[in-house]
């Protein structure tokens, strides 16, 4: 009988995350990027937005050892797979500190509130949104589809909720592709400022192909964007250095300029 999920290891070992197998969102680069983004001392909340089986959430646990961890996600699929991720032995270190909350990340108001989405909770609010347009050829499976497929206002129905449940001077973390710039923009509004940009490279002489986003709840810094990140050299598939030690949980990619109001 085949498995219908994997069970892989992240920062060579350190947490492991049961993933549906040939169907639904698997994690890997791009959630241990957005993980990299929290850098902090001490302790801190943090909210994963669109958590699915809790890839990323698990990545700021696993290298932070005083951040306590909500996994938001709304498909009870994905949420029963973070659940049964935390209920790895693998992950018995970081359980008692992560939590699973099945929401939809859109509501509003009181429904928002009786999902368990407090408002001013959260130092750290980090989000993986569904990344495809309509342009994009959409897959015949219908989990992937709905993790993948990015739906008008995305952005600003997202941010939004970051805003509403991150304390004042949190951090907003976001990974997206780039030609979704003008609407996290636009999203973060009056909301967040100083967003720090990084355009991710394949490669030296390859346009990006994600961008990797920080803001901070109420600032009023200007926008700046940030020196390349490179995931491979020119040749061969290795990562860079020091996109390895993100990838494996041994560096954060923290801000440039530290967040204020704390």
């Amino acid at each position: 009988m085949t498995s219908a999920h994997t069970i892989d290891a992240f920062h060579r070992g350190n947490f492991h995350v049961m993933q549906p197998k040939g169907g639904g969102h698997r994690s890997g680069v791009d959630a241990m990027l957005l993980a990299a983004l929290v850098a902090d001392d001490g302790p801190v909340r943090v909210a994963d937005l669109g958590a699915g089986a809790g890839a990323a959430g698990l990545a700021v646990a696993a290298r932070l050892g005083d951040a306590t961890v909500a996994l938001v996600e709304r498909s009870p699929l994905m949420a029963d797979y973070a659940r049964r991720t935390l209920a790895l032995s693998e992950n018995a270190a970081l359980a008692g500190r992560v939590d699973v909350l099945e929401a939809d990340v859109t509501l509003t108001g009181r429904p928002r509130l009786a999902a368990g989405l407090e408002d001013e909770a959260y130092d750290h609010v980090i989000m993986n949104p569904p990344f495809n347009d309509a342009s994009d050829r959409r897959t015949p499976d219908a989990l992937k589809a709905e993790a993948h497929a990015m739906t008008e206002g995305l952005f600003e129905a997202w941010i939004r909720t970051a805003g509403a449940i991150m304390k004042p001077g949190g951090q907003l973390s976001l990974i997206a592709r780039p030609q979704s710039i003008a609407e996290i923009i636009a999203a973060c509004g009056k909301r967040f400022g100083g967003l720090e940009i990084t355009a991710v490279h394949p490669r030296p002489d390859e346009s990006a192909t994600r961008i990797l986003v920080t803001a901070v709840k109420g600032s009023r810094a200007r926008l700046t964007f940030r020196a390349p990140l490179f995931v491979h050299g020119a040749e061969g598939h290795a990562f860079t250095p020091f996109v390895d030690d993100l990838n494996n949980g041994r560096a954060a990619y923290a801000r440039l300029s530290p967040r204020r109001n704390r």
